[in-house]
């Protein structure tokens, strides 16, 4: 028994970190990213971050595919870009600003999923980004929540249609990021106060905390169609 479990664990399809591993981290360059960038660093191998900041806008489709074909061949893609969602009721909602935030997170995530799947080599990844929102009926963020939820119903799709390459989304909780930077610093340090005394992890994510998160779902070979919650209990709440 134990001889035929470590033929079955051993014909896995892993992708070794090695020097030829190719990361990608779309939305690499602050935040969540920023710190899955780095975490992916301490590794073997070649870390691409991509972004507004580097000249990538992944609402252009035409654009994410002529990155991912001058790329080549690449073993791991983390899409971490987000958008500015407006707030609001369902039947107030600023369609206009709706269909721009959706651009960006949602179809954006998936002209990276059509650009970068015939270069995913063999044990590659592709990790998407969701939020707990996904989940969780607040109201007033209609469009998070059904960006989100978009997200995770296409990543299980994605991970039938792409398999064997493993397909997973990481859903974070408030995170203290540089997307609180336009608040004054004692208001963005109550607001974050509140929000940790009222989740069961009793604080807020760090960067950190989410990018092991990335890097669970990278490395775990029987993970596929997976959503990991990093959201400090909130949807327990």
């Amino acid at each position: 028994m134990t001889a035929a479990l470590s033929s079955s664990t051993s014909s896995s399809p892993v992708a070794a970190f090695t020097p030829d591993t190719v990361s990608v981290v779309i939305g690499g360059s602050s935040g969540i990213g920023r710190a899955v960038a780095q975490a992916l660093g301490q590794r073997p191998g070649r870390v691409v971050v991509a972004g507004l900041s580097t000249g990538l806008d992944v609402a252009d489709a035409d654009a994410v595919r002529a990155f991912f074909d001058e790329l080549g061949p690449v073993d791991h893609v983390v899409v971490t870009a987000g958008s500015q969602a407006p707030g609001g009721a369902v039947t107030a909602v600023d369609l206009d600003a709706a269909k721009a935030a959706f651009d960006v997170k949602f179809w954006g995530a998936i002209a990276v999923a059509q650009a970068a799947a015939p270069h995913l080599r063999p044990g590659g990844t592709l990790t998407l980004t969701s939020g707990f929102l996904a989940r969780r009926t607040v109201p007033g963020a209609f469009v998070k929540t059904a960006m989100n939820a978009a997200l995770e119903v296409s990543a299980k799709l994605l991970a039938r249609e792409l398999a064997p390459l493993r397909v997973n989304v990481v859903s974070p909780g408030l995170t203290d990021t540089e997307a609180y930077a336009g608040l004054a610093p004692e208001a963005r340090e109550a607001m974050l106060a509140k929000a940790a005394a009222s989740l069961p992890a009793g604080r807020v994510g760090q960067p950190s905390d989410l990018a092991a998160g990335y890097l669970f779902a990278i490395d775990n070979a029987f993970m596929t169609g997976a959503v990991i919650d990093l959201d400090g209990g909130a949807l327990i709440q």
